[in-house]
């Protein structure tokens, strides 16, 4: 079953986001990064499993709720398979992925650690953590060509040993990674949080194993789109986090994070004074989009359109030409026959749907349906007679053009569709059911939704 996230702020009249590389990535939110580093950090209280808890401490042998935490949260995202990789009796891995559509065994990967040192290490490592949880959330709703892991890290802070199990084992298993994004420390810059200053940001590379391009990829967005940012490439860059261990197994990797290269890195760093209050913000979601729009870019973002169309009358998916299941966000169950581009809610709710364009599935964010009335916009071209009806509708128009007449049930099936050659169209209703009928109507410059009620 699909998990169906409803998101308050989604309450559009509109078209929802475009499914492009710069919209995309505008997605990332500051505000829910903020949320996640509070409670990851165990700044406020958190849900885990149906219980409040405060995540105050993730030292290695105490982060179970940690790991729970970060699993549950990928749970809520749709396309991902979860792994917890256990590695001692004690370690644990927490491995997301995201199967690519065309070329599966193509694998990007990007990566933190969420075990920390001291008590709540908001930017070490709470940020990392916050920022693939971020990206997840917006990329799990995208079809990829090649395959995205989202990778969590235990044990990082005595060894590398939860990367370096991994790394060994993609390294025996021949895996074909392609590229590793390690997120370590991003969220703390020494100029005023939230004002303008130098946005100096580390990448450390090493020439090893095609890690260089990762770093020309990464310099090569940062000139394509805006971002407030700039980068300090670190060559020979240090081996004091988990890209060392792709290093080491011959697969290419960098490690993005705030910039000790000139000095600015925290100084609450292994630390109980590392907390959310000193970290800044914007400059943490510059760096997060710039890593989302790396990982758009190499995984070869899709071209399907996810997004939905609100009026007052219908929901309708702007995807043409594809097949399509309507979901009831509020009780998380598919709506039986809704499987048409365009629905009409029977009652006030949240409602999604997915699409499937060939072997590409996608699911849309859920949306607010408030208004069960029609919205007649230009109803003044169009006149419905009789309504209610027993028998024959009549539809008249003052158009000069032809027009489409889309009839729906109120389970958003279509049920007729039909073309008007001249100003009126009717059609017989005898047989069909009593009940609401929903009508759309299409000109070449005016259209119509109208609720008709049969007899």
């Amino acid at each position: 079953m699909k998990k169906l996230i409803i998101l308050a702020f989604v309450l559009l009249p509109v078209s929802s986001f475009a499914q492009t590389v710069q919209e995309l990535m505008n997605q990332i939110d500051v505000d829910r990064l903020e949320a996640t580093v509070s409670e990851f950090s165990g700044e406020q209280p958190t849900m885990v499993y149906g219980t409040e808890v405060t995540i105050i401490n993730r030292q290695h042998a105490n982060n179970d709720l940690a790991a729970d935490y970060i699993k549950e949260r990928l749970e809520q995202f749709n396309n991902l398979t979860i792994e917890e990789q256990l590695f001692n009796t004690t370690g644990k891995n927490i491995i997301a992925t995201q199967l690519g559509n065309t070329n599966p065994n193509n694998i990007y990967l990007v990566s933190a650690h969420y075990d920390a040192i001291a008590d709540y290490c908001a930017d070490d490592n709470a940020t990392g953590v916050a920022a693939i949880l971020e990206i997840a959330r917006v990329l799990s709703t995208q079809c990829m060509e090649n395959t995205i892991v989202y990778a969590f890290w235990d044990e990082e802070e005595i060894g590398l040993r939860g990367s370096r199990h991994y790394a060994n084992l993609a390294n025996a298993d021949n895996l074909n990674i392609l590229g590793v994004v390690n997120l370590d420390m991003m969220g703390y810059d020494g100029d005023e949080p939230g004002q303008p200053g130098d946005n100096d940001f580390d990448i450390d590379v090493r020439d090893l194993h095609g890690s260089l391009t990762i770093k020309d990829d990464l310099l090569n967005l940062l000139n394509t789109y805006t971002f407030n940012l700039n980068p300090i490439t670190v060559n020979p860059g240090t081996s004091a986090s988990d890209h060392a261990s792709f290093w080491v197994n011959s697969f290419p990797a960098v490690l993005v994070g705030e910039s000790w290269e000139t000095n600015d890195e925290t100084p609450f760093y292994h630390s109980s004074a590392d907390r959310l209050s000193t970290l800044d913000l914007p400059y943490f979601q510059e760096i997060t989009k710039l890593v989302t729009a790396y990982l758009l870019t190499k995984g070869n973002l899709q071209a399907i359109d996810n997004t939905l169309t609100s009026t007052a009358a219908y929901l309708e998916a702007n995807q043409n030409g594809a097949n399509y299941q309507w979901y009831n966000c509020d009780t998380n169950t598919l709506i039986a026959g809704a499987v048409n581009q365009t629905y009409y809610p029977e009652t006030i709710g949240s409602y999604a749907v997915e699409i499937t364009v060939g072997s590409c599935v996608e699911m849309s964010d859920c949306i607010l349906f408030t208004n069960l009335s029609i919205e007649e916009s230009n109803a003044e071209h169009f006149k419905i007679t009789p309504n209610p009806v027993t028998s024959t509708l009549q539809i008249d128009s003052d158009l000069e053009t032809a027009f489409a007449i889309q009839l729906y049930n109120v389970s958003g099936q279509l049920i007729l569709e039909t073309t008007s050659k001249t100003k009126q169209l009717k059609i017989d209703m005898y047989d069909y059911q009593s009940g609401i009928y929903y009508l759309k109507i299409k000109g070449t410059q005016k259209s119509g939704a109208f609720k008709v009620v049969k007899q």
